[in-house]
């Protein structure tokens, strides 16, 4: 009898994978995950307040829109930037800056709502400045999970983070609309000021490790160039901001319109309007249980239509109903509907997305969600001035359900490649070392191809274009020799040396399947000739 040797055996059984809650065993991550929940709690109370001030001061459906446009419309135009900070910063300190600033605003909030001096105007200034804190918050957080939990533990803490802020969608608002109520926007305010001290606490008690120093640290400019780059060449990420952009710029008359709806159309009170907000957060956590199963039984787009017809039916039941029970049912599926679209979306972006370049391109999708919202709540607020609350809702919901059907048609990506660096381009031959600010650099690929074979090559070259422009190329052509047609040139330039050291980093092993594919069709017992070739300065004047 032969003995089956015990390598084998140990690995026919592969480990459990970790559960949805390992990674609060890691007391770093615990400590700021719990800190992360109590402080959006703390600032879904601070939006209630707000959002319910200025019906007190105002009836007009333009100001409440204005109210939520001016939290929104930081993320659309800070994102970017925020999302290149969040590379070139220590992100810790940086968030603990954030949350200090944050503080002072609700500070403000507290004692101009204390004094009585509150005014739409400094509820929409402050409400901004409010929102310009998460607009620069919001990619460092994102991107400091990695450094919290080992690897194994990403992705739970992934979706414990998303819990974490359904959680708080689920509390904050009906805490919110109840401390309202029973004391005030003035300690509603003072409780978030001491949200924000304890987040920032939680960041203190962190001990990050300085950044290593490669001596390929992008700059706030070249990186940002880098991300745009990378944004106008990528269409996979195209069809998912497009996607992006038709929802939330539909989906956002419910969002602008909530406050009216419960106050005006209902008759509630604060406390009911909280309600509101705390039935979507509860829908979003069962929704978040139901997505995994849903996911599986319809697939993607199909997810993606069913979310946005399910949010377009509720939209329009809101308009329909005078009832506090069925406005409770319509605002917990909208939840369940609207975490199903943001989950698919976002997970679909992160899938597109190599880790090089992954929080600014999120920060881009931020930008596209963040604008159709404030786009979306500023037009259904004025509309609503025009013609009606209830009409303006059945409108949205109606336009939406016609976009989703249309939209159908257009499958989001499935994301499957494999973005891990590759890691193949050997290092550039330099006949002395180069400065890393020289540029720009043109890069050759030489080919020699067949006649018959030409057409198929050009094809391949045409996919390759889009990997050399999102890896940072600013400009890509091909050539071919007027003496000898078979003799064809591929070219790209880069702004400088150390951005062609960074691609040779940002290729991933998908692009090589692609680069692969093309050099098949070289004739030759010679790979294809890479030639780079730097500017020359004129004497005494340097090129950069």
């Amino acid at each position: 009898m032969t003995e089956v040797p015990s390598t084998i055996t140990e690995h026919t059984v592969p480990p459990p994978p970790p559960g949805t809650f390992a990674p609060l065993r890691h007391s770093l991550f615990a400590v700021i995950w719990t800190a992360t929940v109590l402080g959006n709690i703390g600032t879904f109370m601070r939006d209630v307040a707000s959002a319910w001030l200025v019906t007190d001061i105002s009836a007009s459906p333009a100001a409440v829109a204005m109210i939520q446009a001016a939290g929104t419309l930081p993320i659309f135009l800070l994102a970017i930037p925020a999302g290149v900070l969040s590379d070139i910063l220590d992100r810790r300190r940086f968030l603990i800056a954030i949350q200090i600033a944050l503080a002072v605003v609700s500070s403000l909030l507290a004692a101009l709502a204390w004094t009585g001096s509150v005014a739409v105007e400094s509820l929409i200034v402050l409400t901004f400045l409010g929102g310009v804190g998460a607009a620069l918050a919001t990619p460092a957080w994102q991107a400091i999970t990695p450094e919290l939990v080992p690897r194994s533990d990403i992705k739970g803490a992934v979706a414990l983070n998303s819990l974490g802020i359904n959680i708080a969608r689920s509390i904050g608002p009906a805490l919110g609309g109840f401390l309202l109520a029973a004391l005030g926007a003035a300690t509603v305010y003072g409780i978030d000021v001491l949200t924000y001290l304890l987040v920032g606490g939680a960041l203190l008690w962190w001990r990050r490790k300085a950044d290593a120093d490669d001596g390929l640290r992008e700059q706030f400019g070249g990186a940002l160039r880098a991300g745009l780059r990378y944004a106008r060449a990528s269409r996979d990420l195209h069809r998912i901001l497009w996607r992006a952009v038709l929802f939330f710029a539909f989906a956002s008359a419910v969002w602008a319109l909530l406050p009216i709806v419960a106050r005006q159309e209902i008759g509630g009170g604060p406390s009911f309007y909280g309600l509101m907000l705390g039935s979507v957060g509860a829908g979003a956590i069962a929704g978040a249980i139901l997505l995994p199963g849903a996911r599986a039984r319809l697939g993607q787009d199909r997810l993606v239509l069913a979310a946005s017809l399910v949010t377009a039916g509720s939209t329009a039941l809101l308009a329909l109903t005078n009832s506090e029970i069925v406005a409770i049912i319509a605002t917990f599926v909208l939840g369940i509907a609207w975490i199903a679209m943001l989950t698919t979306l976002n997970s679909t972006m992160q899938a597109i997305l190599p880790n090089w370049i992954r929080g600014r391109g999120l920060a881009i999708y931020l930008t596209a969600f963040n604008g159709a919202m404030a786009a979306g709540s500023l037009g259904w607020g004025f509309l609503a001035q025009e013609i009606g609350t209830d009409t303006t809702l059945l409108f949205a919901g109606v336009s939406l359900a016609v976009i989703a059907a249309l939209a159908h048609r257009a499958p989001l990506p499935s994301g499957e490649g494999d973005l891990t660096p590759s890691l193949h381009w050997p290092e550039p031959a330099m006949a002395e070392p180069v400065a890393h600010d020289r540029g720009p650099v043109l890069i050759m690929v030489t080919y020699r191809i067949r006649q018959t074979d030409r057409i198929a090559f050009l094809t391949v070259l045409e996919r390759l274009s889009e990997e050399r422009r999102r890896d940072g190329a600013y400009a890509w052509g091909i050539s071919e020799d007027a003496a000898d047609p078979e003799h064809i040139v591929e070219w790209f330039f880069v702004e400088s040396w150390a951005e062609h050291l960074r691609q040779h980093k940002r290729v991933s092993k998908a692009d090589a399947d692609i680069q692969a594919e093309a050099r098949r069709f070289h004739q030759g017992a010679e790979p294809p000739l890479v030639q780079h070739f730097l500017a020359v300065s004129k004497p005494g004047r340097d090129v950069h």
